[in-house]
């Protein structure tokens, strides 16, 4: 087993675990919580787009964000708007291909990588 596949198990087990605390320590009751806003389900909201990061996007961009094939995404919410950069994750942009699909997981993403200014 390569060194990559070892890392993609241990990344699978602290997800894993990490869900099952969550679950563990409560849930629902996300009524009247802005997604955008700090606590808990901003953190969830978090996880989830850095997840959707790790499995798309890291390849390219680095798991740093700090390019690679692909150019740095450190700061590339000063670059565009949320809205922008869902766009470019729907539909592609010069050599990066479509990777996700999912409108809601795109917009999760969107507004994690807007954040980063």
């Amino acid at each position: 087993m390569g060194d990559l596949s070892l890392k993609k198990y241990f990344m699978a087990f602290v997800l894993g675990t990490s869900l099952i605390t969550l679950a563990a320590c409560g849930g629902g009751g996300n009524e009247g919580k802005e997604t955008s806003g700090d606590g808990e389900f901003a953190m969830v909201e978090n996880a989830e787009a850095e997840e959707l990061f790790n499995q798309s996007c890291i390849g390219c961009h680095g798991g740093n964000m700090e390019g690679g094939s692909g150019p740095s995404l450190q700061k590339v919410g000063s670059k565009y708007s949320e809205e922008e950069i869902k766009n470019i994750i729907l539909n592609g942009k010069g050599s990066m291909p479509v990777v996700i699909n999912d409108e809601n997981e795109a917009a999760t993403l969107a507004g994690w990588l807007a954040e980063h200014k």
